[in-house]
């Protein structure tokens, strides 16, 4: 048996307040890899190398991805979860390597800050809450 949302306790419906703060994040997000990546893909001005072209082509396509989000914020809340993710990695991976060999570029340095913002942002706005009950404790349950 598969185990949906209505199976478990009911889940207070966030308020809207809280929707609308993770609409405009999805659409911040939409906008800012939007306006980049697909305009490199619908006008590309040289040929594009294999990691380069897969890197530009997954952005355009989250990108996407968070414009649904704008839409249905609840159901995608995993990309919020994934830019979290990725961000956070990307610093330990990344950036405190780099600056530990004291190898800190310029690009580095403000990708740096994109993500410290964009981790700031996702820590406020994603509702733990939910994230609990929906896809942590719902682990655990056994049919």
């Amino acid at each position: 048996m598969i185990l949906q949302s209505t199976d478990l306790l009911p889940i207070k419906e966030l308020p809207k307040w809280r929707l609308y703060l993770m609409r405009g994040l999805f659409f911040l997000n939409f906008i800012s890899l939007a306006l980049d990546n697909w305009t490199i893909i619908l006008f590309p001005k040289e040929q594009m190398g294999v990691l380069n072209g897969v890197a530009i082509s997954f952005w355009a396509g989250f990108s996407l991805l968070n414009l649904i989000g704008v839409r249905f914020p609840l159901k995608m809340l995993p990309i919020l979860l994934l830019q979290l993710l990725y961000k956070s990695a990307w610093i330990l991976g990344t950036y405190l390597p780099a600056k530990a060999s004291g190898a800190i570029s310029v690009g580095i340095q403000e990708f740096f800050w994109i993500c410290v913002a964009g981790i700031s942002l996702n820590l406020i706005i994603i509702p733990w809450g939910h994230v609990y009950k929906e896809f942590v404790k719902s682990l655990f349950v056994l049919d």
